[in-house]
């Protein structure tokens, strides 16, 4: 499609020569007279690029601009005068154009003008989706208490200038509170820089921090800004905080209460505006009784604490970062549709995620690579390795559930109508199955159905995923009548 072109100006013939210079280089060209006929148009068209003469009849130029870009941020706008002044191009310039051309304007002069505005359209365009593509990684999903705890706490404490101080395991999502912290805070036009502490040398993370003067040290040739300066006017994120070295630790305490850096090898102070938020998986307490983490420093930066959840205390919010995971990285990667089953979606819920929302990230990732059908369901992720003997509490917790819905988990019918009766907790069926104790043991053999039918009919692995012991489970797989349906069809049972 051709780039649409607004002429507005008073001069026919200044409309007549653009339209043609514009129109025999490929452009789709709009001339009108008037301000007031520029922004009717406006209103049911959208130009990239507008050329705007200043001594308009009626509402002038600028009047125009200051409209156009009070309706539309990003209108990409070049004034043009033909009696201009540097004060009036400050002005012009001041309310968002791009541009400024005085009258006479050469063919050449105007084309480059119209396709350097497209070039910095593009340029903003590609920079507002690779924004939408960052916010959208780094979103904070959960409705679960421990998630509208944690945005709570947001809320109150990123428009203060306190200092964060976010603990918890790893992978629980510290840096996404950090961002969330920073975006929603006075400094959220400032840059948000991360610092890694456990992962800079110590012989380097001074210079890493606050920069270094030529030939301070072996490898320094040429004089290098830190990460305080970096983030001069925004936020600083010291992520594993935990493992920054005593003396690093001293010159960090420095900052905080002087806003002051000197960078390595250098005599000269330099003032910062830093808001430092800083993380941690470790016992900073602990630390400091052993001696390993300075206490004036752990108090300066645990003004406010917030502590992020692991994933077996949210599980609620699983299966909605599961969709949130695999519709991101099919979109990334430009994968067919696919959802989740709500029997894999129940099997997740189960499993341990030692590794927490990070563990699930990747095991998601490894589904959408590696499932065939459209649906990812048990089968899937018992091929991903997600169903294994670190995972048995997953299986055990899911099998009642099917059951509750007459059905295995990958959706077939458990065959035991009572069962099924039962586990909807309805009093008659209770009765109709004779009683509770009845009721019990045929939903303790529909259980144990289960475990069989998840662990392929090895014994051993069902009595793990049950979690009773192993000579038990073959006393009730011979009261219940079950050892000769432990195995599949066409599998060997196995103890």
């Amino acid at each position: 499609m051709k780039p649409t072109i607004l002429v507005v100006d008073d001069e026919r013939n200044i409309r007549r020569m653009f339209d043609m210079v514009l129109r025999s280089a490929g452009y789709e060209v709009t001339a009108v007279d008037s301000g007031e006929a520029a922004l009717t148009w406006c209103e049911k068209a959208q130009a990239d690029v507008v050329l705007l003469d200043i001594g308009l009849p009626g509402i002038d130029g600028l009047e125009v601009l200051q409209q156009l870009r009070q309706r539309d941020p990003e209108q990409i706008v070049i004034m043009i005068s033909g009696h201009g002044t540097i004060s009036t191009a400050v002005e012009a310039t001041r309310q968002g154009a791009c541009d400024f051309l005085e009258k006479p304007i050469s063919k050449e002069r105007m084309l480059v003008a119209v396709e350097n505005a497209l070039r910095l359209e593009s340029l903003d365009r590609q920079c507002r989706e690779l924004r939408a593509a960052m916010d959208n990684r780094h979103v904070m999903l959960g409705e679960s208490q421990a998630m509208i705890r944690i945005r709570d706490e947001i809320a109150r404490v990123a428009p203060t200038s306190a200092r964060v101080l976010i603990s918890g395991e790893s992978g629980t999502g510290k840096e996404l509170v950090a961002r969330a912290i920073h975006n929603s805070s006075d400094q959220r036009d400032g840059p948000f820089i991360k610092v890694n502490c456990a992962a800079i040398p110590e012989e380097l993370i001074e210079s890493e921090l606050f920069g270094a003067v030529k030939g301070s040290y072996t490898g320094a040739t040429s004089s290098r800004d830190g990460k305080f300066l970096q983030a001069d006017g925004g936020t600083l994120f010291l992520d594993e905080i935990g493992d920054m070295s005593l003396r690093a630790q001293a010159k960090v305490l420095r900052v905080l209460q002087e806003g002051e850096i000197e960078k390595v090898g250098g005599a000269e102070t330099l003032t910062v505006d830093v808001r430092v938020l800083a993380a941690t998986n470790k016992d900073l307490p602990a630390e400091v009784t052993a001696g390993e983490f300075r206490e004036d420093l752990y108090f300066r930066l645990n003004v406010v604490p917030i502590t992020t959840p692991p994933l077996r205390e949210r599980r609620e919010d699983i299966g909605l970062l599961a969709e949130h995971f695999l519709a991101r990285y099919r979109l990334e990667n430009n994968l067919p549709p696919r959802d989740f089953t709500p029997d894999a979606v129940a099997l997740l819920e189960q499993l341990p995620w030692v590794g927490n929302v990070r563990e699930l990230h990747n095991a998601v990732e490894r589904l959408a690579i590696m499932s065939r059908q459209p649906r990812i369901g048990p089968h899937d992720l018992q091929q991903a390795g997600l169903l294994t003997e670190a995972g048995a509490g997953t299986a055990s917790a899911a099998a009642p559930a099917a059951a509750a819905a007459g059905t295995t988990t990958d959706g077939a019918p458990t065959g035991n109508e009572a069962a099924e009766d039962i586990i909807a907790a309805s009093a008659a069926a209770v009765l109709r199955a004779g009683g509770l104790v009845a009721a019990r043991q045929q939903f303790e053999a529909a259980c144990i159905r289960e475990g069989l039918a998840l662990a392929a009919g090895n014994v051993s692995q069902a009595a793990r995923l049950l979690g009773i012991d192993r000579t038990n489970l073959h006393k009730k797989i011979q009261s219940y009548g079950l050892a000769d349906k432990k195995s599949g069809p066409g599998q060997g049972g196995q103890s």
